[in-house]
């Protein structure tokens, strides 16, 4: 069995994740990027909903709108600039319950080869 990942990340204190390999962990990487992304987005559209859209100055029903455009292009904008840690906290928890998979698969196989 292959591994989906490397396990030579490295989260270091200064900030993101980092490999040996650039490439190795790029495809989960990003999808830990886009789960972000997502939680942002849904963080920034109930911090929105909050906002009257019906007074004499809100932009009524356009804004309602274009208000889930704005939050999901606010969201994927901080996501993309470094956004607030949490897709490095899931890249670190992948790698670990992947390294503890491998662990377990070399013992079972070592165990019946014995």
């Amino acid at each position: 069995m292959t591994p989906l990942l490397t396990t030579s990340a490295t989260l270091t204190a200064a900030g993101p994740l980092t490999t040996g390999a650039p490439d190795a962990n790029a495809p989960l990487r990003e999808k830990a990027r886009q789960l972000e992304g997502l939680f942002l987005n849904t963080l920034m559209s109930q911090m929105f909903s909050g906002i009257d859209t019906k007074g004499m100055f809100s932009g009524g029903f356009a804004e309602q709108t274009w208000r889930g455009i704005q939050a999901e292009q606010m969201a994927s904008e901080v996501a993309t600039a470094g956004g607030i840690g949490l897709a490095d906290n899931i890249m670190k928890q992948l790698l670990s319950v992947q390294e503890i998979q491998q662990s377990a698969f070399a013992d079972s196989n070592g165990a019946s080869a014995q």
